[in-house]
């Protein structure tokens, strides 16, 4: 966390977007690691106005966890809040898709989502994300939000 936010002044800070991964997404069904924490955070970055954004990859893992661990009378709650939480979801197209390619064959531990998921974040100039992924961490110029 040793990365400054892309928006110095408060007044900039509000106006930048700050990328969402799915923090309340169930891991195996039965628990939700890090809930508590991601409440915590969400509560505090939208008290204080922050713009809270996310992209379409993360709705599709909402669909994909859900459906592979047959809870499907979840995926719609689960969707209702993430889009309540969120004031964007940023669709990903050829260029996040090419340059997450080029993310994944120069890093071996970036999985493809994670690196997706970077490459919308660099195209639209979000620096920072809440996500308990621990590799998020390690991508020069990204703040990742994961301690209350």
């Amino acid at each position: 966390m040793g990365h400054a936010l892309a928006c110095p002044s408060h007044e900039e800070l509000r106006a930048c977007p700050f990328q969402v991964a799915h923090p309340l997404r169930p891991s195996n069904g039965y628990s939700v690691p890090h809930k508590a924490e991601s409440q915590v955070i969400l509560e505090r970055l939208i008290a204080a106005g922050q713009r809270l954004v996310t992209d379409a990859e993360v709705l599709q893992e909402i669909l994909h966890r859900y459906t592979a661990i047959d809870k499907r009378e979840a995926i719609g709650p689960a969707l209702r809040v993430t889009l309540d939480i969120v004031d964007e979801v940023i669709p990903i197209g050829k260029a996040e898709v090419l340059r997450a390619g080029e993310i994944v064959q120069n890093r071996v531990l970036m999985s493809a989502r994670e690196a997706v998921h970077i490459a919308v974040m660099e195209r639209h100039g979000i620096r920072s994300i809440l996500s308990f992924d621990s590799h998020f961490g390690g991508w020069p110029g990204l703040q990742r939000i994961h301690r209350i």
